[in-house]
């Protein structure tokens, strides 16, 4: 028997292994490897995740904000398929300006057959944020037992957060809040150091001489703010900015 003939019959007999093989593997569950034709769900999925996990550590370092985050993106249809791509899928996102909330990214398949596909996700920012540790009434000055830190999602705080107690502390809640609550900026004020019918330092400024005389305030005032304080020299009432308690400046 020579070595063509050999090579044939052992050809014939893998071929037989094989077409028997098959329905065996297909009763266990297994298939065999096929070419991709489409590009899937899972691709457009996996694409944006990555993609947006990048550009959201990115952000968050530029910006200098520390906290956690959780990126979700969200179902797409099933049934979806789109042609195949020959060349790298790119992300972009889509909306909004910064990639915390709800976002939209654009994947786009720029090669022979080109396509675009919306998906839509959501980035969770989780931040330490100042609340109200008791319930706080109108018109209180924070102190450092009324606030304190928890951590919250700041992409659905809409109306801002602080993030340090000092940036509350020593102002005055505007409305009353519950415990829990978050203590945004519009719910606090500066809170007056000087009253109607305080007694005032006035301290005239300007090029090479400074000048303090004894005045009284006629209304109430926040450090930065201006007041009508009445000089109780001369009798002249003048506007003054507050620098403190019992303290105003006039600048000449």
């Amino acid at each position: 028997m020579n070595t063509e003939t050999t090579f044939f019959r052992r050809l014939t007999a893998s071929a037989r292994h094989l077409t028997t093989a098959l329905p065996v593997l297909a009763l266990l569950g297994h298939s065999l490897p096929a070419a991709a034709t489409a590009t899937l769900p899972e691709d457009l999925i996996g694409a944006s995740e990555r993609f947006l996990e990048e550009l959201v550590t990115d952000y968050l370092q530029r910006s200098d904000i520390q906290g956690r985050h959780e990126i979700r993106i969200n179902r797409l249809d099933p049934r979806l398929r789109m042609p195949l791509c020959d060349r790298e899928l790119t992300t972009a996102l889509e909306s909004p300006a910064e990639p915390i909330g709800r976002v939209t990214l654009r994947v786009r398949c720029e090669g022979s057959a080109p396509w675009t596909v919306f998906v839509p996700g959501q980035v969770r920012l989780f931040r330490d944020v100042v609340i109200a540790a008791r319930p706080l009434k109108r018109d209180l000055v924070l102190s450092e037992t009324d606030v304190i830190l928890a951590e919250r999602d700041v992409g659905l705080l809409n109306q801002g957060y602080m993030t340090a107690l000092k940036q509350a502390v020593g102002k005055k809640m505007t409305r009353p809040l519950l415990p829990d609550q978050v203590v945004t900026p519009s719910v606090v004020q500066l809170a007056e150091v000087i009253r109607r019918g305080d007694q005032v330092v006035i301290t005239a400024r300007g090029s090479g001489f400074n000048v303090r005389m004894p005045g009284e305030a006629l209304s109430d005032g926040a450090v930065g703010r201006q007041i009508n304080v009445r000089n109780q020299r001369s009798q002249r009432v003048v506007k003054a900015r507050v620098v403190g308690p019992g303290q105003v400046e006039v600048a000449m």
